[in-house]
């Protein structure tokens, strides 16, 4: 690097990086520095050219790690970029771009280095590279009693709350988040959380800690503004009508650079938007929020980047913030809300969605409150229905969200009020119209016959369960074919009974006498009879709840009512099957006596005047007793597929 343009295949032979990684002491004086931090770099546009770039960063240093001691010259460069960073804001207001030029191609050399630093060394081996200093300066108090690595943390929080995001400040931003991210990638490589790592006491307790409410606001606003790289200059050094010199330079950089984290799976279909993603900043910027987020607390204080994002609050609130939040602010919840809707293809944001909704009463009241939740609701079901494309990880954050959603009396009952037209990306039936509510029940139905045939997680079926089964007590005005796919459901689940039960039937025969182990059928039967029941108090409770709204159900009731004559004196169902048996009956007599031969329009008639006469209290209310494990199911299942891998379930 130096004055002209570099590229990846220069590294290694640039005389001023070979002089950096040296043996040689160069005084902080020397213009040397100047000559280093000059340079234009055609920066990588795709995974592939990023992986050449690490790869060619990864000998010069481990050189730097083997000479340091001796040299300084690693601290040295930390310092040249942290007396730059103390003018960075005046310079962005005089429009000093190429005074931020340089102080972005310092940190970028910065944190190319501690990339291979954090994988080659610990912790405290990386606070050492920070502490060698070069030979003239060792003697200097005010040098050697500073702790250079909290300098840096501290430095790079301070530029980004308050340097203004423009054009001209948009790579050096996106460095800086960067460059925090970095330093926090230690966890990865530890199984064991690092309460007493050297980051993570001068995040939670140092320099930082003030600044943390500030900190917080600033990336939330980064991913709300979504803001694009900036488009590039044809000479870096040409000010152009539209934009400055560093153009070229940030748009080749911030665009092209690694993501530190990738929380989506191999290949997948995130993974492969993110390698021409336009909003480098806003996605660095929510994942370091969402890092900061989750943070453990330490042995006597609470992770208050965590207390930040759980007490924020509405711009439009006008109230006092309570006492005992001291890191609180407030941002605009509408467009907070608006990014939200628009950004739920990743699922970074998803999991954003689902920590603000779980721990943030404030967002999450707003957000109930909302009267367009199809526009949040939409992005979601089609995380679900494109479960084929998706990680297991964005799949079971997107069940969570709507089972803290479905936890609301007042959005069960909004959902169906909600009229969508020509669903386009609904494939498996043309949908003119449909409530946001039967749309809901048929993706999250779908979700769990794929489960049935792919995965075969006992998790995914319950948590599925669980969100129709804390809506079914507000079911109004069901969509034939919602009705119809509650009923085919039933029916498969009742198939995989029968066939379950017959193979353990057979084997037990098989092998009287044998004293080997059986099979684990009673495990998987097990299993089955649970989800059969959960399905029977989802109908249970319409029936006993909105009966009078949903005839299409009761239609699709008496169609298949064969289905429930094997459960009617199965222990495991005789109590919940009396609803059934009670509305089943009734309906079927008024056929009866209705006629025979009867048209579909002529059967539908009957119901409607039926649904009117039946007697709501011959109906029992059996589904109190046993619905509240259902309302507990988020933190379970959050904790269980977000944080760590699943162990194999029973089949399905």
């Amino acid at each position: 690097m130096g004055a002209n343009t570099s590229q990846v295949s220069d590294l290694s032979n640039n005389h001023n990086l070979k002089a950096l990684v040296g043996p040689e002491s160069i005084s902080e004086n020397d213009p040397f520095w100047n000559q280093l931090i000059s340079f234009t770099f055609i920066s990588p546009t795709s995974s592939g050219e990023s992986k050449l770039l690490e790869e060619a960063v990864i000998p010069l240093a481990k050189t730097l790690i083997e000479n340091n001691p001796r040299s300084g010259n690693f601290s040295a460069l930390v310092r040249i970029f942290l007396g730059r960073t103390k003018e960075l804001k005046i310079s962005t207001e005089c429009q000093d771009q190429l005074f931020i030029w340089q102080a972005h191609n310092a940190l970028l050399m910065i944190r190319c280095l501690l990339k291979v630093f954090t994988r080659e060394m610990s912790e405290e081996e990386l606070h050492q590279q920070f502490s060698y200093q070069e030979r003239a300066a060792v003697s200097c108090a005010e040098t050697s009693n500073e702790d250079l690595l909290e300098e840096l943390l501290s430095n790079l929080i301070h530029l980004i709350v308050e340097v203004p995001l423009l054009d001209i400040t948009y790579s050096i931003l996106f460095e800086a988040v960067t460059t925090l991210l970095v330093l926090l990638s230690y966890q990865l490589f530890h199984k064991d959380i690092l309460h007493d790592g050297i980051i993570f006491q001068h995040l939670m307790k140092g320099r930082c800690l003030c600044l943390t409410s500030r900190l917080v606001k600033t990336l939330l606003y980064n991913f709300i503004r979504q803001e694009k790289c900036p488009p590039p200059a044809t000479h870096i050094f040409e000010p152009k009508a539209e934009g400055g010199l560093l153009y070229g330079l940030a748009s080749g950089v911030a665009s092209g650079l690694w993501s530190v984290f990738t929380l989506g799976g191999a290949g997948s279909k995130a993974e492969n938007d993110q390698e021409h993603n336009p909003l480098p900043l806003s996605n660095q910027s929510l994942l370091l929020l969402l890092v900061l987020a989750n943070l453990p607390d330490g042995p006597d204080w609470p992770n208050p980047y965590r207390q930040s994002i759980t007490c924020f609050r509405n711009t439009q609130d006008t109230s006092s913030p309570p006492a005992e939040h001291p890191h609180t602010f407030q941002i605009n919840f509408n467009s907070l809300y608006t990014a939200l809707c628009e950004q739920q293809r990743s699922d970074q944001a998803t999991l954003l969605l689902y920590t603000l909704l779980h721990q943030n009463t404030n967002v999450r009241t707003y957000i109930l409150s909302r009267t367009d939740m199809d526009n949040l609701v939409l992005p979601i079901l089609d995380i679900l229905y494109h479960v084929e494309e998706r990680n297991s990880h964005h799949v079971y954050m997107a069940l969570i969200i709507l089972l803290i959603l479905t936890e609301d009396d007042a959005f069960n009952r909004s959902i169906h009020e909600v009229v969508l037209k020509n669903i386009s990306w609904y494939t498996e039936r043309s949908l003119t119209e449909i409530s946001l509510g039967s749309l809901l029940i048929l993706v999250v139905i779908r979700t769990i016959q794929f489960n049935m045939t792919r995965t075969r997680d006992k998790y995914l079926h319950t948590n599925c369960l669980a969100a129709l089964a804390n809506m079914s007590a507000q079911f109004r005005c069901l969509h034939q074919y919602a009705a119809q796919r509650i009923i085919s459901l039933f029916a498969l689940l009742s198939k995989k009974h029968n066939k379950v039960l017959e193979q353990a039937t057979q084997s037990l025969r098989g092998r009287q006498g044998d004293s080997t182990a059986l099979p684990d059928y009673a495990q998987d039967l097990s299993v089955i009879e649970e989800v059969i029941r959960m399905m029977l108090e989802i109908i249970n409770s319409c029936l006993c709840n909105s009966l009078h709204h949903n005839p299409n159900l009761v239609y699709a009731l008496l169609y298949k009512r064969e289905l429930f004559e094997q459960f009617r004196m199965h222990p495991s169902f005789q109590d919940i099957m009396q609803n059934l048996d009670t509305v089943i009956g009734f309906f079927s007599q008024r056929l009866e006596q209705a006629g025979s031969d009867l048209s579909v329009e002529r059967v539908q008639e009957v119901i409607m005047k039926g649904v009117q006469a039946l007697p709501k209290d011959r109906l029992k209310s059996l589904y109190i007793r046993q619905w509240p494990r259902f309302r507990h199911l988020k933190s379970e299942a959050a904790s269980a597929s977000v944080v760590a891998p699943r162990s194999k379930s029973p089949t399905i």
